[in-house]
């Protein structure tokens, strides 16, 4: 029955807080899940207590939503990793985090914004150039797949001064 009230219920905006330790394992699971090597508790804890790493997560009620992190380098960041999961995914939660999360990131001092995205990866994509990303590199070959065939990764860039 509660599948049927999450159904039928209106969607409710995620809340969006910093992530913390306490997080480690729920960000590991939904990496694994998102991702073909996905991270570990312990390697997400380390991220988590490094001071120049943000990280944020959205929930939904009491339910783990999705993540964001960011390594910040002098006045760059470069976002990590950012997954919704799969049950949440078409409600603007990948959207809503980016936005906060690019927005800390300025406060922080941050005017330059990298990532690197899997080129076949179109929802991904269409997330990062509404946002304000463009293409500034190309890195060939640089993900496997289940194919066998390497995909490449396009470097995005996003000035946030």
């Amino acid at each position: 029955m509660k599948w049927l009230f999450e159904l039928l219920s209106p969607a409710r905006p995620p809340v969006i807080s910093d992530a913390a330790t306490r997080d480690a394992s729920a960000i590991a699971r939904l990496h694994a899940a998102s991702f073909q090597r996905g991270w570990s508790e312990d390697e997400i804890e380390h991220m988590l207590l490094d001071r120049n790493v943000v990280a944020h997560r959205a929930t939904i009620g009491k339910n783990f939503a999705g993540f964001i992190i960011s390594r910040m380098a002098a006045d760059e960041a470069e976002i990590l990793s950012i997954a919704v999961s799969s049950s949440y995914r078409g409600r603007n939660i990948a959207r809503t985090i980016l936005r906060h999360h690019l927005g800390r990131l300025a406060a922080f001092g941050v005017r330059t914004v990298f990532l690197e995205v899997d080129e076949g990866n179109v929802s991904a994509l269409r997330l990062y150039r509404r946002a304000g990303f463009v293409e500034v590199g190309r890195r060939d070959g640089y993900y496997p797949s289940t194919s066998g065939r390497p995909t490449s990764a396009l470097v995005l860039r996003r000035d946030l001064a």
